[in-house]
């Protein structure tokens, strides 16, 4: 390994580091409690070093927010199988959410509920052309296109109802968080797997 690859892998794993007390601190205290001066005071390091890898507190939240929702993509990209029909697909696709949220139920709860406009910059999902600029719902309202494909029904429609199942499932998922004391596993199966029947029921044609 050359000094300049040496280099470039020092900064990454110094980014990490970072990021990694970034995310120890918005689980503990909370993000709107992250500060480069408590990340600095965890690791060991002056502020300075801090912003010699990031311009500030909002891009470290910023990169938090997106190492978070590339979990989720990748959970839903492993659910996804070309051989499914679209109604099968769909119910992959919520279990996968509803399941990889669940894995990371602290930092879900803290970013979902957050309403600080950095945050809701990256969670927003209900305003009008979200299923193109959000990548999660985009592959909700593809899978939804497939299981309309033979019906006359605009892309606005489209929208609209992978919004409100990608809302509808959030609910589910931020009750069973703060309800995991009271739920045993058992009803938690038993409430994801009606969610999951009683959604896709709910929007197959013939259906509504």
């Amino acid at each position: 390994m050359g000094p300049k690859e040496r280099k470039e892998r020092e900064r990454k794993e110094r980014q990490e580091l970072i990021l990694s007390a970034a995310a120890e601190i918005m689980k503990e205290e909370g993000i709107d409690n992250i500060s480069v001066r408590k990340i600095a005071s965890r690791i060991e390091y002056s502020p300075a070093i801090i912003y010699h890898y990031f311009k500030d507190k909002d891009e470290i939240i910023s990169h938090l927010m997106k190492k978070g929702y590339q979990k989720i993509l990748d959970g839903l990209s492993s659910a996804l199988d070309p051989k499914d029909k679209p109604e099968e697909k769909l119910k992959k696709l919520t279990q996968r959410y509803i399941e990889v949220s669940l894995q990371m139920s602290d930092e879900y709860r803290t970013v979902q509920l957050n309403s600080s406009p950095e945050v809701i910059e990256h969670t927003a999902s209900l305003f009008k052309g979200a299923s193109v600029k959000k990548p999660a719902l985009k592959v909700l309202a593809q899978c939804l296109r497939e299981l309309y494909k033979d019906n006359d029904i605009d892309d606005s429609s489209i929208e609209l109802t992978a919004q409100i199942i990608a809302a509808s499932t959030f609910g589910l998922i931020i009750r069973l968080i703060m309800e995991k004391d009271l739920v045993t596993e058992e009803q938690k199966s038993n409430l994801i797997e009606h969610f999951i029947k009683v959604t896709v029921n709910g929007v197959v044609p013939g259906n509504l």
